[in-house]
Order: C-alpha cells, then sequence, then structure tokens
C-alpha cells in the first residue's frame, strides 16, 4: 500500500508524543516502514500506533534480519487486503499470524457513480428506501454536507471536535455502554493527530450540518487511493431520518468523484458494514521472533495463545459486557434520563383559541420535544423552519404542532 497515513511522520510523531512520551523509536532492518517501541520489562517490541491505526501496512528487507536476535516483534492491524508479503527465507527468523477482526470495504473502482453502485447492490424496493432517506432530511432541515480535507480553519475545527465529541457522549450514554474512543488519552490524541493530518490531506472530517450545527460527523483517514472510515457519530434525535446511510451516500459520491478506489469501513462487524461491503477481509496480528532464543520461543507462542483467547471471547461478546459494566460502574450515581413518550393525532384546533400559547421550539426549555417534532417532519414531510409549536394551557404535556400543509396534536404519556 502507497502513502500509508499511519505510518507517517505526523502519526506517528504525535502519536509518541502521547503513548510513549515522545521517545525515540526503534527501528528494524528488516522491516521497512515502520517504527517500534519497547515494552516496558520484556524483549517485546510494538509497532507505533499499535490499535489506534485503521491498518498497517510494510515490506521486508530479506538481507538483513541480525537485529532481531532475542528479541519478538509485534505488528497490530495488518489488513489481509494489503497483501503484505511475510514469507523470509532464513532459517533464524520465525513468523506467526493471528487472525483478529473483522473488515469490510466497497470496492469502488468498477462504479461510474453512486446511483450505479445502489443499482448494483440493492433491490429496487431498497434503493427507493435508502434515498428516500437523504431526500426527507433534505426536505425537513437546512442541510449541508462538507468534506475538509486540505484546508479547515482552526476555529472550524474545533468547533466541529467540540460536537463530534458531545454527540458520541450522547450516543453511548443512551446505549449505556463505554466507548473507548472517549478516553481522555485517546481523545486527546485524536483531536492532536487530526488538524495537521487533514491539512496534509493524509485525513477528513466528514460533516452533515443541519444550519450551521454539526448533526453527523465522520473522522477518516486518507492515502492515494483508499479512505478508511474511523469514527463516525450522528445526533440520535435524527435517528428517523438514517443518517448512516446518507453519510455512506455522501461518502460514496466524494470517493468516486476524486478517485478514491476503496471506501474502508475498518474493523469490527456491524450489521450496515455487511450490508454496504463489496469484500470482507480480516485484520491479522504479525509476529516475528529469533528462533534460536527460547525466552523470544516463548514470548511469541505466549502472545499468540493470549490474543486467540481474546478473540474467542469477543466472539462471545464479552467485551461487549465489560464496556456495558465499565460504564454503569462509572456512571452509577447518575440518574437515567427518561424522554418525553407521546403520541401524534391530527388536530384541527384553531391556532387562534386563547387556549393556546405558542412556544419557542427552537429553546433549550423545549428540547424535550424535539423526538415529537421530528417524527411530524418525517411523517408529513413539512420543514423544521415553516413549523410552529403552541402549548395547550388547560391540558398537562399537550402540544399543538403546525406545519404549512398539517397540524397535528402532541400528547403526552
Amino acid at each position: 500500500m502507497k502513502d500509508n497515513p499511519f505510518t507517517s511522520d505526523i502519526f506517528t510523531n504525535i502519536w509518541s508524543k502521547h503513548f510513549d512520551h515522545a521517545a525515540q523509536g526503534i527501528r528494524f532492518s528488516f522491516i521497512k516502514n515502520l517504527l517500534f517501541l519497547k515494552h516496558k520489562y520484556l524483549p517485546i517490541y510494538f509497532n507505533y500506533g499499535k490499535t489506534h491505526t485503521k491498518g498497517i501496512s510494510y515490506s521486508l528487507n530479506k538481507h538483513n534480519i541480525s537485529d532481531i536476535r532475542k528479541k519478538t516483534l509485534l505488528i497490530y492491524d495488518v489488513p489481509t487486503y494489503f497483501n503484505v508479503v511475510t514469507e523470509i527465507e532464513n532459517k533464524n527468523l520465525r513468523f506467526k499470524r493471528i487472525k483478529q477482526y473483522p473488515g469490510y470495504l466497497i470496492e469502488l473502482q468498477s462504479f461510474e457513480d453512486v446511483n450505479h453502485y445502489m443499482q448494483t447492490t440493492f433491490s429496487k424496493s431498497s434503493r427507493y428506501k435508502l434515498k428516500k432517506y437523504k431526500k426527507r432530511l433534505e426536505l425537513c432541515f437546512d442541510i449541508k454536507y462538507k468534506m475538509y480535507s486540505g484546508d479547515i480553519s482552526k476555529d472550524s475545527y474545533d468547533h466541529i471536535f467540540e460536537h463530534f465529541k458531545t454527540l458520541l457522549e450522547k450516543r453511548f450514554a443512551e446505549k449505556q455502554i463505554r466507548n473507548n474512543n472517549l478516553d481522555p488519552a485517546e481523545w486527546n490524541f485524536y483531536y492532536d493527530v487530526s488538524y495537521p493530518m487533514i491539512l496534509a490531506k493524509k485525513a477528513g472530517l466528514f460533516v452533515i450540518y443541519d444550519g450551521d450545527k454539526p448533526i453527523g460527523v465522520t473522522l477518516n483517514y486518507l492515502s492515494g487511493e483508499i479512505l478508511f472510515d474511523a469514527i463516525t457519530v450522528f445526533d440520535t434525535d435524527y435517528a428517523k431520518f438514517h443518517l448512516g446511510t446518507v453519510t455512506i451516500m455522501k461518502q460514496i459520491e466524494w470517493c468516486l468523484l476524486n478517485d478514491i478506489q476503496i471506501l474502508d469501513f475498518s474493523k469490527g462487524y456491524f450489521e450496515y458494514k455487511e450490508r454496504w461491503a463489496t469484500k470482507k477481509y480480516l485484520f491479522e496480528y504479525h509476529i516475528y521472533y529469533d528462533r534460536n532464543s527460547l525466552l523470544s520461543h516463548i514470548i511469541a507462542h505466549s502472545l499468540k495463545l493470549f490474543f486467540n483467547l481474546k478473540q474467542g471471547l469477543r466472539k462471545r461478546h464479552v467485551n461487549e459486557m465489560i464496556h456495558k459494566l465499565t460504564f454503569q460502574l462509572k456512571n452509577r450515581k447518575q440518574p437515567l434520563k427518561v424522554g418525553y413518550t407521546y403520541s401524534l393525532i391530527d388536530d384541527n384546533t384553531p391556532i387562534s383559541s386563547p387556549q393556546l400559547k405558542q412556544i419557542d421550539h427552537f429553546s433549550k426549555e423545549y428540547e424535550f420535544l424535539k423526538n415529537a417534532i421530528f417524527d411530524f417532519l418525517y411523517l408529513n414531510q413539512e420543514n423544521h423552519q415553516m413549523l410552529h409549536v403552541y402549548q395547550v394551557i388547560n391540558e398537562p404535556n399537550t402540544y399543538i404542532l403546525k406545519g404549512q400543509g398539517h397540524q397535528v396534536k402532541a400528547l403526552g404519556e
């Protein structure tokens, strides 16, 4: 793979600053392109980036392996579709391959545009539904799409990243599960590394705006021919409009316009990846070790057993249970928020009625009405800016939603 963003100087230098105290990286003469750091106690060497990359590539120099003596090298997250050549003809060097996460990607080179991809991948009825989500979203809100890569002001970057974090916190609080990207050390790293990589066109932020407010953010990394989908989040208030579907369609469109051949959804199974991908692959961990060193041999074998055990537990969803338990322990003192539950019924109450008081539904005070309002907009194809909301004075938790062509009563339950 050419121009891997995760072996670039920008990525490795900032990663080292955050996770290796800016120590001097170690190179091995028989492995090109990679920097390593040493385990604190054992003769184990890990590649820079570890599990924070979305795919490591490297090549071997078969003529010099003298610096492997008594050492064990572990390389994380090598996608099988990178076709890294691991064979080396030397009796003193041994190699182990460990299969880990599944990965998913779309091979775009055979498609003319996003419509061609949709026609090839989905049935007529599925295409209708997927396109309907985008059409309704754009009809109901002031929607704009923007991919930032190569140019972004620091103020815009900070504004987006602030919303990015808020949306992630909101999403995983609702799921009641821990998200490792929000751990302070990881989040600070992503914040520091993404801006210079965007300016260098090695990363991108794809943003869906409602007016000036980001409601969907995706952090991407870029090589010459691959777009890696790294972290994606959407405002769950817009769940009815399937922002995830809209984002994928717009990113496919952007990739095809910019000669990107692969849209890589990266590691981990999700149903949407299976549905949109044209190819499934595996992430592997690669181990190189000194055959003549008993300690190196024991370490390599132990690492393989350890990661095979982790993979087995992952298949049994033990990691998800741990993330849920971690979230609950961390947030056990915080009460669960109960949303406004409602039903919508047709209504013809005159808006001039003295029993109605118009309210500012954009204000934070009435944020609890969002789900009812967004359902009304979606079902009746009304525009948010043209909506008027009234409180029924003598009926608790009751509101009138009036658009240009429809009027309903939202009854709190």
